[in-house]
């Protein structure tokens, strides 16, 4: 069941017929027999007797008036919902999960307003606002198996045709305020290719127009319907828009369905703004007296400890927040970036300290006005980096890897050193777990290309014949990671793993270590 919302006739009241009750003519004394309404007395000069009505018009509520954004996206909903059995699976998902939509309304808190706003200014279907909870759950970090990333869950490739930035900086599918008007971009081009057909527009967002098209001339050719229901399409896309239906039919019925979504109040937040220079995080967090992470979450697409040295700096900030960050900003302007001034040594590159200083070659070429990569001994280079230590940008690109990575997903974990002709299948085949699992541990899509010298975790749980028992050795003088590692026919670079060696220089006699070992290939 599903109740349509039309705002505009439950909300526009008729007007109220009132007629004065004082038309009667009254005696200046009174008299024994009253003179009815319609006989005029012949001592008084008769008045003709005039109706008056006044319209009362109850004020007109509209969407933008709620006080929640949930509610004012459910009175401008128009796509039809149809009685299908995947509606009707996805509906139920739904209400039998209501912490999701819950956890959903959480992350959207800061970001539904700004997308509802966008939405509306192009005279678009509200159910568009509803597609990040389909596509990404409202994870502005989300990344998916097919490299997709971001809010709307955009590929690298149509990334880059809808002009939004990747480098290693800044990955403009994170950026909310740029993705959403790629996204809707986008959407608007499906939609005028499709001829207006919603449903065949937001399927193709998710599987290619190319895809869509095939199908509905593969319709057309057996002589069969072309609507969305009727289409071959792949099991994801044919789940796609049922689920966006049956989303869309809940939050417009909420309270029919016995289901609370939490409230987003239905105002501004958040104000972009452009400072118009590189600011490391740290400093423009201290501008805007936030926390970082905080900045950081509201501003993922920012890979590093700063914004991008070329643009773009543009950052959403809490609206209270930039009267405060744009006077910070012209105060100190051009001190937004810490500068170290490194003496270069023996061994040293650009890339070495590029990777040093946590930034690139490109940057430091620029910082020092040099044309090419070519350094020599004892030369002084001013390279930009952060002000404070790694920790406090908790959400950086590394950060959030080193937390996926963490996460326990098995019994032990292993390292495996990215070598030349490595990839995720070949990898996971030769440890005996699945490339999927492989690339999920790692914060990656199946599909993605691995780069020499890149480290991944696999987790085991020793169902491939193995028994894993955990081992502790106490170190005895003369030992060698290396030499342990072979001893215990384990690698020597899951020891240094294993038990955090990998600032450390040298083992002490007596310090224990922790050692993943299959009994099955060493006596313990």
């Amino acid at each position: 069941m599903r109740v349509k919302y039309s705002w505009a006739l439950a909300l526009l009241l008729s007007g109220c017929q009132l007629t004065q009750s004082d038309n009667q003519q009254q005696d200046p004394e009174p008299t024994n027999q009253p003179t009815p309404d319609h006989v005029v007395s012949s001592e008084t000069t008769a008045e003709p007797v005039i109706e008056s009505k006044t319209q009362i018009q109850a004020p007109v509520v509209t969407p933008q008036d709620q006080q929640d954004v949930w509610q004012r996206i459910a009175m401008q909903l128009e796509l039809t919902v149809p009685d299908h059995k995947k509606v009707d699976y996805y509906r139920t998902w739904y209400l039998k999960h209501p912490n999701h939509l819950r956890t959903v309304s959480k992350r959207a808190e800061p970001f539904l307003y700004l997308i509802t706003e966008k939405i509306e200014q192009r005279d678009l279907p509200l159910e568009l606002a509803l597609l990040p909870v389909v596509e990404s759950s409202f994870d502005a970090f989300a990344y998916s198996h097919g490299s997709a990333a971001g809010l709307w869950q955009f590929i690298p490739g149509t990334a880059e045709w809808f002009g939004l930035k990747q480098d290693f900086w800044y990955d403009g599918r994170r950026d909310v305020d740029a993705s959403t008007d790629a996204a809707l971009d986008y959407l608007t081009y499906l939609n005028k290719r499709f001829e207006g057909n919603w449903n065949h527009a937001i399927a193709a967002y998710n599987s290619g127009g190319g895809r869509v098209s095939n199908a509905i001339k593969r319709n057309k050719k057996q002589g069969k319907p072309t609507d969305f229901f009727s289409l071959e399409l792949p099991k994801e896309t044919s789940s796609y828009v049922p689920k966006l239906l049956a989303l869309a039919d809940i939050v417009a019925n909420q309270e029919q369905y016995g289901l609370e979504i939490p409230a987003i109040a239905n105002e501004p937040v958040l104000q972009l703004v452009n400072p118009k220079e590189q600011l490391d995080l740290a400093i423009a967090a201290k501008y805007a007296d936030i926390t970082v992470k905080e900045l950081q979450g509201l501003n993922p697409a920012y890979n590093q400890w700063a914004t991008a040295p070329d643009g773009p700096h543009q950052l959403l900030l809490p609206i209270e927040s930039v009267e405060r960050f744009n006077q910070q900003v012209e105060e100190n302007r051009g001190k937004g970036m810490k500068l170290v001034r490194y003496k270069v040594q023996s061994g040293d590159s650009l890339s070495v300290l590029a990777n040093k200083y946590s930034t690139t070659s490109k940057v430091i070429r620029s910082a020092n006005n040099m044309t090419n990569n070519n350094i020599r001994i004892g030369q002084y280079l001013m390279i930009p980096t952060s002000t404070s230590n790694d920790n406090v940008y908790a959400l950086s690109a590394s950060n959030r890897l080193t937390a996926t990575q963490s996460k326990s997903r098995g019994q032990y974990k292993l390292t495996h050193t990215v070598e030349s002709g490595d990839n995720l299948w070949t990898i996971a085949r030769k440890n005996k777990v699945s490339h999927q699992s492989l690339a999920k541990w790692n914060g990656m899509g199946p599909r993605d290309t691995l780069r020499i010298g890149q480290e991944l975790v696999i987790w085991k749980n020793g169902s491939d014949g193995a028994i894993i028992r955990t081992v502790f050795y106490n170190v005895r003088s003369g030992d060698t990671i290396s030499g342990i590692a072979s001893k215990f026919k384990v690698k020597s670079a899951d020891v240094v793993k294993w038990n955090s060696l990998k600032n450390k220089k040298y083992l002490q006699p007596g310090q224990k270590l922790k050692l993943y070992v299959d009994v099955t290939k060493v006596s313990v």
